[in-house]
């Protein structure tokens, strides 16, 4: 795996073609915007999205979805999750056969309910998967400092380095991106979607003027409520204890360079979800997840009720306060599985 087709060049994208540079392969970046394709190839920059980062000159960028994937040993798909299955349509006429996908888009599709990866194979069908997410801030992965990542694929638990997750890892490995192998991909999936709508929970709080009391419950039942619904579409617990799990929910919950956080933050200063949207260059990916996320735990009689609460607030029109109390009524119960309490 030397040279590697990274689809998307927002923040995210744009830091894993540095990541992969660094790690010694050769890229080539794939941006739908003109003046991004411009900016990268003439001033090794990406003004717009990831602003005030040098990239290493070896990136290549281009407008032209065949150009980016001719040569590749990998494609890593880094593109807004309500927009994969449109991406993936383009790519399915130029994709080389059995080319390897790697998935970094986080969250559940609206009309579907589907993770990401059922929207890759629907598509683009006898390409092996994988996907990659973990507590990953662009600016800082972009910026070299320390970072660990999981990335999973079915295969990663029989063949470990020699897996498709296991080559992956080895190929972008630097010495401060650390990628761990894992063969739970919809344990995976399910940690990075739902922990952009927990996000925007606790920057509600933070906005209300909550604390870090405060913040430590939601990080904590937020992660019960990973938990599941990773174990009702067949994932596993430990994973949401790891990277993919408890790592990306309490960076994205603690942290104002988190999209999510700081769109809820302003939520919870009084500002409205319409007014925070409009004309943004980058996707807020909790506000669309809110509604996925719940239509997919209702329909599998999953209890998520602080992912409720964010539907009920950015979609529903339910007042902050009236939901927060609610939230804060519901009944009393023991913590450990199994334990009942007394009426």
């Amino acid at each position: 795996m030397q040279r590697f087709a990274v689809i998307g060049a927002g923040a995210w994208g744009t830091a894993l073609a540095i990541t992969a540079a660094r790690a010694g392969r050769d890229v080539v970046l794939w941006a739908r915007e003109a003046e991004a394709v411009a900016a990268v190839n003439d001033r090794h920059e990406n003004p717009v999205f990831l602003p005030g980062v040098r990239l290493p000159a070896s990136i290549r960028a281009t407008g032209d979805l065949a150009e980016a994937v001719r040569q590749a040993d990998a494609a890593i798909l880094v593109v807004p999750s309500q927009f994969l299955r449109a991406v993936c349509r383009d790519l399915s006429p130029v994709l080389p056969e059995r080319l390897p996908l790697v998935i970094c888009a986080k969250g559940i599709e609206r009309e579907t309910g589907k993770l990401m990866a059922a929207v890759v194979e629907d598509e683009l069908p006898g390409h092996p998967l994988a996907v990659l997410s973990g507590p990953t801030f662009a600016a800082e992965v972009a910026a070299d400092m320390p970072t660990a990542v999981t990335i999973a694929s079915e295969d990663g638990a029989t063949a470990g380095l020699g897996s498709l997750a296991g080559r992956l890892s080895v190929a972008l490995a630097t010495p401060t991106f650390r990628p761990y192998v894992s063969d739970d991909v919809t344990g995976v999936e399910i940690g990075g979607a739902v922990k952009n709508v927990l996000a925007i929970a606790s920057g509600i709080a933070t906005g209300l003027g909550f604390g870090a009391n405060t913040r430590a419950a939601l990080i904590t039942r937020g992660l019960e409520e990973i938990k599941r619904l990773s174990e009702a579409l067949g994932g596993r617990r430990d994973t949401v204890t790891g990277l993919a799990g408890i790592g990306d929910l309490a960076l994205t919950c603690s942290s104002e360079q988190s999209r999510n956080m700081s769109f809820g933050k302003a939520l919870g200063q009084g500002k409205a979800a319409e007014d925070l949207l409009a004309n943004r260059a980058s996707v807020v990916e909790g506000v669309e997840n809110a509604r996925s996320v719940t239509d997919l735990a209702d329909r599998l009689g999953v209890d998520m009720p602080i992912s409720q609460a964010v539907r009920a607030i950015v979609h529903e029109g339910k007042g902050i306060q009236e939901t927060m109390t609610a939230l804060l009524s519901r009944p009393l119960k023991a913590e450990p599985k199994g334990l009942t309490l007394d009426p």
